[in-house]
């Protein structure tokens, strides 16, 4: 590797039309770890085929199915704003990106990030767009950043209900996030033509549920910092985001709308110095964060979502591959992926797969 935008080539991309922060994201951004390139990249995520049938990835036939069966609205934190980079890369040059960071550096993360077709793309001539779709207005692939699914608000209201705090409570510190309302979420999951034709809604979350974040529910005395303060409402309010989320789309008599759970990813200790893919998980030697219990949080999240009551919510446990993947960090932290490396790009695969397969045969 001798300059920043090899990562792209070595990533199997023709380009990425997001510019938000871009080398960043492609971790090459950082000289010195230079050294990881192209190993990093060398990875393909690949199931047993004795396991699962998946259908091959194709570029074409995921930007025709994305324009002409809708598109993916995806709400989450940073995490999932690499993964809104990484889909710019896999759908380049078929798509283009809104807004532009070049151009306006002053970013707000409440900002929504938008992939739309590229006019010239020369798929368009044989695309057999739905009636309304328009190609200047119409996305694909939205992202807006969602930090904990519910507001501070619908979040106060949920706690004092359950646990009638005294009146001086705090739940929160000073520390800020980024939210919508579940409502909001929800009515932008269903904007009909031309601005909206979103088919699958993409959520994750545990991130940013934290005992700094939650501090009115941390606890010096008690291991994590009274971590399972944090995990115990996390079960309340993920059932309140279900129930609401699932009661609105029966409301409004959405048809082939679904909403898929990605579970969410920790961090990985050291990940500047480990330059292979492990073949195991291996275990924490220290609390960080909160990503010795983020497989708790992803727990919890799938055993709620598991019951019949949430006929259109699935929950994807598809965090394994990415959690074996410690070289496969942006080059500032821990926490972030490469685009590039396999990891998101896998995510985006499968999810693709299970819409586009799998979904037929599950019975509502």
């Amino acid at each position: 590797m001798t300059q920043m935008s090899d990562a792209i080539r070595f990533g199997g991309f023709e380009g990425c039309a997001s510019d938000r922060e871009f080398y960043w994201h492609l971790g090459s951004d950082h000289e010195e770890q230079w050294s990881r390139f192209p190993k990093a990249q060398s990875y393909v995520w690949q199931p047993p085929t004795d396991e699962c049938d998946i259908r091959p990835y194709d570029q074409a036939e995921f930007v025709t199915e994305l324009a002409e069966n809708g598109g993916w609205l995806l709400i989450g934190d940073s995490v999932t704003e690499n993964h809104f980079f990484s889909l710019s890369c896999m759908l380049y040059p078929h798509v283009r990106a809104t807004p532009n960071y070049t151009e306006n550096p002053y970013f707000d993360r409440a900002w929504p990030q938008n992939l739309y077709l590229n006019p010239d793309s020369p798929l368009i001539p044989n695309l057999n767009l739905p009636q309304g779709f328009s190609i200047e207005e119409t996305p694909l692939v939205t992202f807006r950043r969602v930090d904990l699914l519910l507001t501070r608000d619908e979040l106060n209201s949920l706690y004092n209900s359950i646990y009638n705090p005294p009146a001086d409570f705090q739940l929160f510190s000073e520390e800020e996030f980024w939210s919508l309302s579940i409502s909001e979420v929800v009515d932008l999951f269903l904007t009909p033509f031309p601005t909206g034709n979103y088919r699958t809604l993409v959520v994750s979350t545990a991130g940013h549920w934290t005992t700094s974040v939650l501090s009115g529910l941390a606890d010096g005395n008690k291991p994590g910092n009274g971590i399972d303060n944090i995990l115990r409402f996390f079960t309340h309010a993920m059932e309140k985001w279900a129930d609401e989320t699932q009661a609105l789309l029966t409301q409004r008599k959405a048809v082939k709308k679904d909403v898929v759970a990605r579970a969410y990813l920790p961090g990985h200790d050291n990940c500047h110095n480990i330059r292979t893919a492990w073949t195991e998980i291996e275990p924490y030697n220290r609390e960080i964060y909160n990503w010795n219990w983020i497989k708790d949080y992803n727990k919890i999240f799938e055993d709620i979502l598991s019951s019949h009551a949430y006929p259109d919510i699935h929950f994807l446990d598809i965090d394994r591959p990415a959690r074996l993947r410690p070289d496969a960090h942006s080059a500032g932290d821990c926490l972030h992926l490469m685009s590039g490396s396999g990891v998101m790009e896998g995510w985006s695969h499968y999810i693709w797969h299970f819409i586009s397969k799998e979904l037929g045969g599950i019975i509502r």
